[in-house]
């Protein structure tokens, strides 16, 4: 499995996942800059994504949503603040009330930075994920974001062995 350690840091109000990928940083970055590779991944198996709109560039747009076993949607959004192509990305990870992709009100918005490096063996990415308040972190922990991030996670390396 991808996912080698996680960190909870209620202090720090943040949450950050580490993964070793067996494929070098350019390829493991395809994964995120292509909507049709992301929306592969992006979910937890039991919850996949589809992407609606994709700019991973500064002042970019990743809309999506997540399906239900009963169909239900979930949607949410990135807002791309900086980009230093393969290694790192930055943005606000946001859920959304509807379609039309809103921020929905009450719920928690997290800075985001998804960072990858070369390893021996392949990639290091180091997924970091912070929120204003210690009960936003809860509020997202309680809804099941660690278990869901890492199954999203784990999916990654089948999608890598396809090429």
């Amino acid at each position: 499995m991808p996912v080698t350690d996680i960190t909870r840091d209620l202090d720090a109000r943040s949450l950050v996942i580490t993964a070793e990928f067996a494929a070098p940083v350019e390829r493991v970055w395809q994964v995120y800059a292509d909507p049709r590779q992301l929306e592969r991944v992006w979910g937890p198996p039991s919850h996949p994504a589809t992407v609606v709109e994709h700019s991973l560039n500064p002042g970019g747009r990743m809309h999506y949503y997540m399906t239900g076993p009963d169909g239900e949607r979930y949607y949410g959004g990135w807002r791309v603040l900086a980009v230093n192509a393969p290694h790192r990305f930055t943005f606000e990870d946001f859920f959304a009330s509807d379609d039309t992709f809103t921020p929905a009100p009450g719920m928690p918005v997290a800075s985001a930075e998804f960072a990858f490096e070369p390893t021996g063996a392949g990639t290091k990415a180091v997924f970091t994920t912070t929120y204003e308040t210690i009960e936003a972190l809860q509020q997202v922990l309680d809804m099941g974001m660690e278990e869901g991030a890492t199954l999203a996670t784990n999916q990654i390396d089948a999608l890598l062995a396809e090429g």
